[in-house]
C-alpha cells in the first residue's frame, strides 16, 4: 500500500471516529438545523423532491441539493437527528482526505497531514461537521471549484510540473465548473459570486493578465450553470418566475438589512474567525507575514489563499446580516496558512515567538 492511500484511509477512519459517534445524541438546536431537517422531512412526507417546503409552504431561500442528501439519509436511517447531521459528517471525512491530497501535492506528505489535522482540530470547523447546516458542503464545492481553476492556470503557464497538475487545462476547467455548480445548487448563486470576486481580484492584482483564457472562463461558467439552470428552469416552466423573484428578494434583504435579527458590528467575522477557528487562527495569522517558500507554484497558492480569505471576510463584513457560518469558507485558507506556519516551525525556518505564545494563551484562556 502506498503512502498516500494509507494516510487517506487513516484520515478517513479518523473522520469516522470523530464525526459519527453520538451524532444524534443532542437535539437539533440551531434555527437552521431545525428548518433544514424539516425541509428534508417534508420532502419525504409529500414525495415532492423537486421543491423545498417548510411547514408545507414553499421555502424560497435555499436550493434543494442539501435537502436531497438529508432526505436520502432519513430514508435509510429514519427521520431523526442522526440522519439530519450525517451528510455533514460524510462531508467532513471527504474534506480531510481532500485537504491531505492537495497539501501533499503542494508541499509534501507532512504538510498534507498538518493541513487536514489543523482543520480537524479547530473548534468551529470541527463542530460544523457534526451539525445539520448547509455550509460544509457549500464551502467544499466552492473550494474544489477554485482549486481546479488554479490548477488550470498552472497548466497553461507551465507552473508546477506534471506531478502537480497532471490533467489537461480543460479537464480542470470543466471539473471545477461542475463542482461549483453543485455549490450553486446547494445554497444559490452566491457560490459563483464568490468565485468571480476571487478570480477578478487575482486578475486585477496580476495587472489584468489572463491566467485562463476568456473562452475557458465562459466554459467554466457554463459548466457551473448546467445543474442549477436545469432545476431553476424546470421550476420556472412548471410554476412561473416566483422562485427566482423570491430568492432574489431574500438575497437583497440579507445584503442590505440585518435579516431575522442577525445584526452585528463590522468586525464581527474577525472575532468569529479568531476565536472560532482556534488554534489554527493563531498560527494562520503568522503566515500573513514573510515565510521561506521555495517554489513559485507554492508562493502562488499562498497568494490565492490570501485573496480567498480577504474576499470572503470583506464580503460578509459588508453584508448586514451577521451569522457565524457566513465566513466559514475562510476556514480553508486559514487552516492552510496555519499548516504553513506549523511546517516552518517544525523545520526551524521561523521561530515560535512571544506573539504566537500570547495569542494561544489569550484566546485559549478566553475559550477555557
Amino acid at each position: 500500500m502506498n503512502q498516500k492511500l494509507f494516510y487517506s484511509l487513516v484520515l478517513g477512519f479518523t473522520g469516522i471516529l470523530f464525526f459519527i459517534p453520538f451524532l444524534g445524541g443532542v437535539r437539533l438546536f440551531d434555527w437552521d438545523e431545525i428548518n433544514f431537517a424539516e425541509c428534508a422531512r417534508e420532502m419525504i412526507a409529500t414525495g415532492d423532491y423537486l421543491h423545498v417546503h417548510i411547514d408545507f409552504k414553499p421555502f424560497y431561500e435555499k436550493p434543494p441539493l442539501f435537502f436531497w442528501l438529508q432526505s436520502m439519509m432519513m430514508n435509510l436511517f429514519g427521520i431523526n437527528e442522526f440522519s439530519a447531521r450525517l451528510p455533514n459528517a460524510i462531508c467532513g471525512i471527504i474534506t480531510l482526505i481532500y485537504l491531505y491530497h492537495i497539501g501533499q501535492k503542494l508541499h509534501g506528505h507532512r504538510f498534507g497531514l498538518l493541513w487536514a489535522l489543523a482543520y480537524l482540530g479547530s473548534v468551529t470547523p470541527h463542530l460544523y461537521f457534526r451539525s445539520g447546516i448547509i455550509d460544509p458542503f457549500f464551502n467544499l464545492f466552492i473550494f474544489v471549484g477554485l482549486v481546479n481553476v488554479i490548477f488550470a492556470s498552472w497548466k497553461r503557464e507551465r507552473l508546477g510540473g506534471a506531478m502537480t497538475v497532471p490533467k489537461s487545462e480543460w479537464t480542470y476547467i470543466l471539473l471545477g465548473g461542475f463542482v461549483l455548480g453543485l455549490g450553486i445548487l446547494t445554497k444559490g448563486p452566491v457560490a459563483y459570486l464568490i468565485i468571480c470576486l476571487v478570480l477578478g481580484t487575482y486578475w486585477a492584482l496580476n495587472r489584468f493578465r489572463w491566467f485562463i483564457t476568456p473562452l475557458q472562463f465562459l466554459a467554466f461558467s457554463a459548466a457551473a450553470s448546467v445543474g442549477s439552470l436545469l432545476w431553476y428552469g424546470l421550476d420556472i416552466y412548471l410554476h412561473g418566475p416566483t422562485l427566482v423573484r423570491e430568492f432574489l428578494a431574500y438575497s437583497i434583504r440579507l445584503l442590505s438589512t440585518p435579516d431575522a435579527g442577525h445584526a452585528g458590528f463590522p468586525g464581527y467575522h474577525f472575532i468569529i474567525l479568531l476565536v472560532g477557528c482556534f488554534p489554527a487562527s493563531i498560527f494562520g495569522i503568522r503566515a500573513f507575514g514573510p515565510l521561506f517558500i521555495e517554489r513559485n507554484y507554492q508562493r502562488e497558492f499562498r497568494r490565492w489563499m490570501l485573496i480567498l480569505f480577504w474576499v470572503v471576510l470583506i464580503l460578509f463584513s459588508i453584508v448586514q446580516s451577521k451569522i457565524v457560518h457566513y465566513s466559514s469558507l475562510c476556514y480553508f485558507p486559514l487552516t492552510y496558512l496555519a499548516a504553513l506556519t506549523l511546517l516552518q516551525l517544525e523545520e526551524r525556518k521561523i521561530q515560535f515567538n512571544n506573539w504566537l505564545r500570547a495569542g494561544l494563551i489569550i484566546v485559549g484562556g478566553f475559550l477555557s
